[in-house]
């Protein structure tokens, strides 16, 4: 079982930078790779990052890319996303989300999730 917990949200113009955490609890928590997720009303759910259990494998669909970074620190069983450049269409609920080892970019393909974080970019 493993809870994750997202936090850093917020209001952010344009152009501007926000880091979302993603803190795990449970006692193989380190052994999960993590995928970070977005929902806007009346949209899918939207793969936007996905890092392995080791960090060695990160992934990011072409309309984040160069703009995201994830993180992971396991001595802290947390799991980063800094975004960048954000724009007011990365506006959106994000998720993080857990599965065993490797990240994947199906949300159907994820065993937990946190309860998500309000991101918002005003133009």
């Amino acid at each position: 079982q493993v809870q994750l917990v997202e936090s850093g949200g917020g209001l952010v113009q344009a152009g501007g930078s926000l880091r979302l955490s993603c803190a795990a609890s449970g006692r193989t928590a380190s052994t999960y790779a993590m995928g970070w997720f977005r929902q806007a009303p009346g949209k899918e759910r939207e793969f936007v990052a996905g890092i392995s259990w080791r960090g060695a494998t990160i992934d990011y669909p072409d309309s984040v890319k160069g703009r995201f970074t994830v993180s992971r620190d396991n001595a802290k069983n947390t799991v980063y996303l800094q975004m960048n450049s954000l724009k007011p269409e990365d506006t959106a609920v994000y998720y993080c989300a857990a599965r065993k080892y490797t990240a994947d970019q199906g949300a159907y393909q994820y065993d937990y999730w946190g309860q998500g974080t309000q991101v918002t970019v005003s133009s």
